[in-house]
């Protein structure tokens, strides 16, 4: 007779050794520390007087902490004849309608790429693939020209709106909307749902880690924007431009370009580090499938 099995026998899960365990975390340990090397050696560096700044060989840890380099960099600022917090308000608005204004245009070209079938969409999704092949500095010059025939030169536009072409966010945002099942969509159009109203209310909450991720790369890039290309008057210019100018000064100001180094770096680190843990957690919950 044929025996029939009510259960099917349990698989044994492949588990590493525990020698296997401890190599791969002391690798992990190793990667760790050297990633976060540089971040400790900037804090330190901030918190350095000058002949710590000056020792040789360079030690990381500070032994005298001070903040005095932060009150020598407030002087500087002060000695300009553009105030401060106005570098700061042009930074704002440039990070922010930039990172705003992509992550929406690309999330929307996307959906269409991802979830509709039209001629000419294999095309245009190839035309994204192949801009992505080219270094940014092969584009500066049809970009500045275009700025120009625009007459956006010297004003906010001419560093937000190049922002929004990027083809990496349309890559990614398209991507990861192609893996949401299509039965999600169709319910919503039998409930009478418009498609503006499945973009909003379905598409984008189920795809909020590829924003978010989307938003850390652009905050980054729009972060570390002078403008010094296309910005000419001194009010306009972004405090990244303002910072470049103390680090430049030489050792004279080596306190303040501590300080400086300080600033840049701790905007996106804190941006990041609010992102990734909405990332992390919308990831563990928005599982999907048909």
């Amino acid at each position: 007779m044929k025996t029939i099995r009510l259960f099917k026998p349990k698989q044994k899960k492949l588990n590493r050794s525990m020698a296997g365990n401890t190599l791969l975390f002391i690798l992990m340990a190793i990667c760790g520390v050297f990633m976060a090397l540089p971040i400790v050696m900037i804090v330190n560096n901030a918190l350095k007087p000058l002949d710590e700044l000056f020792q040789f060989p360079p030690k990381i840890f500070v032994r005298n902490p001070t903040f005095e380099n932060f009150s020598d960099l407030f002087v500087v600022m002060n000695d300009s004849w553009v105030p401060f917090s106005r570098y700061i308000l042009n930074t704002v608005i440039i990070t922010g309608f930039g990172t705003l204004g992509h992550v929406i245009l690309a999330s929307l070209a996307a959906y269409p790429l991802a979830k509709h079938n039209f001629p000419g969409k294999n095309l245009l999704f190839g035309m994204v693939v192949l801009s992505m092949m080219f270094s940014w500095t092969v584009t500066q010059i049809p970009t500045y020209m275009i700025v120009s025939w625009l007459h956006i030169n010297n004003n906010f536009l001419a560093l937000i709106l190049p922002a929004w072409q990027f083809g990496m966010g349309l890559y990614l945002m398209k991507q990861f909307m192609e893996q949401l099942p299509d039965s999600l969509m169709e319910s919503a159009r039998l409930d009478g749902a418009t498609e503006f109203q499945i973009f909003w209310k379905i598409v984008m909450p189920n795809v909020k880690p590829a924003w978010l991720t989307l938003a850390i790369f652009q905050f980054q890039q729009m972060w570390a924007n002078t403008g010094s290309m296309y910005l000419r008057d001194e009010q306009l210019k972004p405090m990244q431009f303002a910072l470049q100018q103390i680090t430049g000064g030489g050792t004279a100001r080596a306190g303040a370009s501590a300080a400086v180094t300080f600033i840049i770096a701790a905007i996106p680190i804190i941006f990041f580090l609010v992102c990734q843990s909405n990332v992390i957690e919308t990831m563990t919950t928005s599982g999907m499938k048909d």
